[in-house]
């Protein structure tokens, strides 16, 4: 497929600066990037690279004014440039059709239009799947559970009884929806368990990725809010509540009974302790151990997490750590000599 510049520029609603009749048969990043294809420029400081890269045309923001190669500004470079994407490399991926014979589904399910479901993927009873949405094999769904419409499933999640997920909803391989929540009562130096009676609820466009698990609540119900993304490998626990549009990175632990607003950033292996609030807006930093609420629109880091200035502050010292040991241990020694001279003036006084 070829397009030009002008034709992108129409799908994008961006606008060209330079040879508007540039063709374009492929995209790119901006390193890796070749003659004939299209890549993309958001970050302002990776500007350095427009110098260097060999595409042929760059999606930029509409703060650049000048490129040695022709442009297309945009608001939102990185959202136009999946628009191009999607153009230049469309999913190549084919999806279950119909109802494979291997399937096993229970009593009472409900079926709605054009519902795919793979081989060997097994449908509990009075579960109801809406319209277009694709079960992939292997894939357990258990009884009285409820999934939208265009929802997509993918290969051996394991989604348990009774939870509820919304439209438009992805759910990668191996993930686990409604497992129970981690709940034992110490009696006599053992450990009993106790029933984690709850469900799970998801809303519409959220996306989890692979080998997430997502507890079940012990009473009421773990809520995930519409349009959050899930990375892989991330754990929630029992009764936690995440609301709309938030970002959850790869091999984050949220513990029980945590509530996080609408809009928050979980940067990778961040670990929040139960029964915390974690503010609209708020930023929690890459390992960040977060062990108290934290405001809205506050960001985090370190461990105990504290604001992200502080912590930085902090880690400035510790850094200094080897420098002041030298210095302390200098201090000591001409102390130690000073010491000596006054004890032996004292002598010979």
């Amino acid at each position: 497929m070829q397009k030009t510049l002008r034709e992108i520029a129409q799908i994008i609603g961006g606008e060209i600066v330079g040879d508007a009749d540039t063709v374009v048969c492929g995209v790119n990043g901006i390193k890796e990037a070749c003659s004939g294809e299209i890549t993309f420029l958001a970050n302002p400081k990776y500007a350095p690279l427009l110098e260097k890269t060999s595409a042929s045309a760059v999606i930029t923001g509409r703060d650049v004014k000048i490129s040695p190669r022709p442009i297309i500004r945009t608001d939102n470079p990185s959202l136009a440039f999946t628009k191009v994407i999607f153009l230049f490399a469309p999913s190549g991926t084919a999806h279950p059709v119909g109802i494979h014979p291997s399937a096993l589904l229970g009593k009472g399910v409900s079926l709605g239009n054009g519902v795919a479901i793979g081989p060997y993927a097994v449908v509990g009873d009075n579960v109801s799947i809406g319209d277009r949405s694709i079960i992939y094999s292997g894939c357990f769904i258990g009884a009285f559970s409820r999934i939208g419409s265009d929802t997509l499933i993918y290969p051996n999640v394991t989604i348990r009884e009774r939870i509820t997920i919304g439209n438009r909803v992805i759910v990668h391989s191996g993930t686990a929806i409604g497992s129970d929540g981690f709940g034992f009562v110490n009696v006599e130096g053992s450990h009993h368990k106790i029933p984690q009676v709850g469900t799970v609820e998801i809303g519409d466009d959220v996306e989890i990725g692979a080998n997430a698990a997502i507890d079940r609540a012990r009473f009421d119900k773990t809520v995930i809010g519409a349009g959050t993304k899930i990375d892989n490998l991330v754990h929630i626990a029992h009764n936690v509540i995440i609301g709309e549009n938030s970002i959850i990175v790869a091999q984050v632990g949220i513990s029980g009974s945590t509530i996080i607003g609408n809009g928050v950033t979980l940067a990778g292996q961040a670990g929040l302790v139960g029964h915390i609030t974690i503010g609209d807006g708020a930023i929690v930093a890459a390992q960040g151990g977060v062990t108290k609420s934290v405001a809205p629109h506050t960001m985090v880091s370190g461990y105990p997490a504290r604001t992200h200035q502080v912590a930085k502050k902090i880690n400035a010292c510790v850094q200094n750590l080897p420098r002041l040991y030298e210095s302390v241990k200098q201090l000591k020694e001409k102390l130690a000599e000073l010491e000596e001279g006054i004890k032996k003036a004292q002598k010979h006084g």
